[in-house]
């Protein structure tokens, strides 16, 4: 008697990326290609910045400290003067871990830009609003 070739068992393959969980069921040469396409979509996923902001809301949008700060700026919160150590804590609460430099330079920026105002002493400055925020901001 020939055997016949018998037609290749459906896989169930589980995989988890993450917290990308991924199902596939099929023969092993449809697998091959599946994983292949899976894995290339989820590295370039991967490689997309994830923040959660303080909502705990996924954004993949990303932002520099000088726009954090500003965003502050425009929710008033420099409405009274603020240290550096205040805004870097903040920022913090909000998702954002600049480092203390980058947060002391975009600091310096807007005051330049006459954003806000800066009082105090070398290593002790306190940042105030300057000008209010306009309405269209």
């Amino acid at each position: 008697m020939t055997e016949q070739p018998q037609s290749p068992q459906p896989i169930k393959v589980k995989m988890k990326v993450g917290n990308l969980e991924f199902d596939i069921e099929g023969n092993p040469e449809q697998l091959e290609e599946a994983m292949k396409r899976i894995l290339s979509t989820v590295t370039e996923y991967g490689k997309q910045p994830v923040i959660v902001t303080e909502a705990g809301r996924l954004s993949t949008k990303t932002e520099t400290c000088k726009g954090v700060i500003q965003r502050l700026w425009a929710e008033k919160w420099f409405a009274s003067s603020r240290s550096l150590d205040e805004v870097y804590n903040q920022m913090a609460l909000m998702g954002y871990h600049y480092d203390r430099t980058a947060v002391a330079h975009a600091l310096i920026d807007l005051v330049k830009e006459g954003v806000l105002g800066r009082e105090g002493k070398p290593r002790r400055y306190r940042y105030a609003q300057k000008r209010p925020p306009s309405a269209e901001s």
